[in-house]
């Protein structure tokens, strides 16, 4: 290693990766692209597979989808110009005989590979026309039958442009030179091994050593939220104790009961913001379980002490109807609520921005346009995120930077299940409406193939004809070469032929905000019966009088994404139906998947079963967006050990506070020193 100034101590995890032989600023600034600015993120830097090339497969026990190590003489090299020019490279091994083609290829490179030259290659094997083949292979020639085998396998790495495999392992197999501290808190020797895992290494034990690994990450970062917990315990936050009973008033004029769910959650919501430390709960909630009445009383306890709240969406539609019912709520109590969006003309913003400032408006709701760099407020109090994973973590700051540490109030319409609840989100309090308000429609949901599309077409009509509407929902705006998913243009241009008469409408995410407000506004009134759309109207959508979604292509979205589509119907007093329009050749894990959202309509059983069939997903993304990505846990596969995670981590709390630090240091660095100011 060369000297430099950001030596890190005794330890060379803390130096700078430019300590590394070979690594100045251009490599470096490569290295940075994938998050390697010290040593110990390069040690840290898996493989996501590895490659076995330590041994030689013979020709004759070579399988189609195979990746090996072969070896052979030239027995002929020539260029084909057919409909493609490709070079042909024939090897024999004694024992058979294997093709390799090239489409990219030099000159040089043709005149280098002759007859009698020895080649030893790597790649995947498939069935040519005319036998097997590999294409584009790694290769060496020489002039003799080289000798030796790699004592290892070979890792493959993530990587990005610039930094081809060979430089990675290059500069990765320097850390085996480095003078590593024996009392580290990273498992130095399992992360050496799996960096060089010897060649009898079989794919448990790399298993075995990645969780192993995983294990100390998902510890430390469960100790990085601890650590934000007990940071926002010492914060102060403007308490907000009973005052005008307007909660009270509203309650009276709602014109529903609402649910002992909603009552429980509301008493939890209510008592954190009466304290001094600044609330930080998720609301989690399966889709029309009722978030949104919560977050109302929510926003007039702040009101009624002259605070204001933010409410920030993700989608434009999903704010206006947060705003219309914020509005009939709030609003007749004398507590005033404003819209704020990118998509509303100039003036309309300049005014609102002023009734924010001066404190006029007490109530702001919004998308990103609320944390833009010229809003300011009078005095926020109150900060809630719904969908908060449709959120990077710098933009949750933001909101909550426009206030003076205000109490924070996170909602998801993704339930979570609840092992990675207790890891995910232990810096917060967690609340869960388990409850559905009565009056709710029960949901059938059936799977129906391609094939019978004008089965499901007639069916359409009927609902129609009597009255009722109708979504469509497309996987992709407009049709696309890479998928053969049906799109949302397509289907809007054919529908009207196949039901002649009916009124029918397209929405897409494309679309301007006002084309997407007028679109959605004729769908409320009934002007329009069905509405072709993308998966923009996931959440924020409520129209009584729907009670028929198609979903085309279903097994392209995860169990999750299904579960929130189909929560638009079954709102109103008509029996509902979910129709699953399903692509041909469907694979037997999305018919599993499919099942499952058939069989149910409790969205934490189906949480967790799309956890278990397809992996975080959505749920991750609920932690993960913008915040948080695990260098080898894999939430997929390390899910069963979190239970134990939490374990242990309290016990190094409360036990060893000083191995505590030093494994959270170890995995988070400064993340985990900064964690307080992160406390989104």
């Amino acid at each position: 290693m060369k000297p430099h100034p950001d030596s890190g101590g005794d330890d060379p995890g803390g130096t700078s990766v430019t300590t590394l032989t070979g690594v100045g600023p251009a490599l470096a600034a490569t290295l940075s692209r994938l998050s390697i600015d010290k040593v110990k993120d390069l040690l840290l830097h898996l493989p996501s597979r590895y490659q076995d090339r330590t041994s030689l497969i013979p020709f004759k026990a070579l399988r189609p989808g195979q990746e090996c190590l072969v070896q052979g003489q030239v027995t002929d090299s020539r260029i084909n110009y057919g409909r493609r020019r490709s070079w042909m490279v024939t090897l024999n091994d004694g024992d058979g005989t294997l093709r390799l083609r090239f489409f990219h290829f030099a000159a040089r490179q043709v005149e280098a590979l002759t007859v009698g030259r020895f080649v030893r290659c790597f790649g995947e094997v498939r069935l040519g026309p005319t036998g097997l083949e590999m294409a584009h292979p790694e290769y060496r020639d020489y002039a003799k039958p080289p000798a030796g085998l790699e004592d290892s396998l070979t890792p493959v790495y993530p990587t990005t442009k610039g930094l081809s495999q060979g430089r990675l392992r290059t500069l990765i197999g320097r850390l085996r030179e480095l003078p590593w501290p024996k009392d580290s808190a990273l498992a130095l020797d399992t992360l050496l091994f799996l960096h060089f895992p010897p060649a009898g290494a079989t794919s448990e034990d790399i298993a075995e050593a990645q969780e192993k690994v995983a294990r100390d990450e998902l510890i430390a970062y469960y100790l990085v939220m601890r650590l934000r917990q007990r940071q926002r315990q010492s914060q102060q936050a403007p308490p907000l104790p009973r005052a005008q009973q307007l909660g009270r008033a509203l309650l009276d004029q709602l014109g529903f009961e609402l649910t002992s769910a909603q009552r429980r959650v509301l008493r939890e919501v209510l008592l954190d913001l009466e304290r001094r430390q600044p609330m930080l709960r998720l609301l989690q909630g399966d889709v029309g379980s009722g978030k949104t009445v919560v977050a109302a009383f929510a926003a007039i306890r702040a009101a009624e002490h002259g605070a204001q709240t933010a409410l920030m969406a993700p989608t434009e539609v999903l704010a206006e109807q947060h705003y219309l019912s914020f509005s009939a709520w709030l609003e007749p109590l004398g507590i005033p609520v404003a819209l704020l969006t990118g998509g509303q003309k100039k003036k309309m913003r300049t005014s609102i921005r002023a009734r924010l400032a001066n404190g006029e408006a007490l109530v702001a709701v919004g998308t990103h346009a609320l944390i833009q760099a010229n809003i300011s407020f009078h005095n926020l109090a109150l900060t809630i995120v719904d969908e908060q994973h449709r959120f990077g973590v710098h933009q949750r700051m933001a909101l909550r930077a426009k206030g003076h540490t205000p109490h924070q109030l996170i909602m998801t319409a993704t339930p979570i299940p609840r092992t990675l609840t207790m890891a995910l989100y232990a810096d917060m309090d967690v609340s869960i409406l388990d409850e559905l308000p009565p009056g709710r429609q029960p949901i059938t949901t059936r799977l129906v193939a391609a094939s019978r599309r004008d089965e499901v077409l007639a069916h359409t009509g009927r609902v129609l004809d009597a009255g009722q509407q109708a979504y469509w929902v497309c996987t992709l705006i407009d049709e696309s070469e890479e998928s053969p998913a049906q799109s949302a243009e397509a289907i809007w241009e054919t529908l009207p032929a196949k039901l002649p008469g009916k009124r029918i409408g397209l929405m897409h995410g494309r679309m301007k905000s006002d084309e997407k407000a007028a679109v959605m506004a004729a769908f409320k009134s009934g002007e329009l019966q069905l509405l072709v759309a993308t998966t923009v109207i996931e959440v924020g959508v409520d129209v009584a009088n729907a009670s028929l979604m198609i979903i085309e292509n279903p097994e392209l979205l995860g169990l999750a994404q299904l579960h929130q589509l189909r929560g638009r119907i079954g709102r109103g007093a008509h029996k509902s139906t979910c129709v699953l329009l399903y692509g041909e050749d469907l694979s037997e894990a999305s018919r599993t998947r499919l099942k499952v959202i058939r069989a149910s309509q409790d969205g934490f059983h189906i949480a967790e079963q799309d956890l278990a069939l397809r992996g975080p997903g959505e749920i991750a993304g609920t932690r993960q967006t913008g915040e948080t990505r695990f260098r080898v846990a894999s939430l997929e596969r390390h899910a069963h050990l979190i239970p134990a995670i939490v374990r242990e981590g309290d016990r190094l709390l409360a036990e060893a506070p000083e191995a505590a630090d030093a494994l959270r240091l170890a995995w988070a660095g400064d993340e985990a020193q900064l964690a307080g100011a992160a406390a989104v």
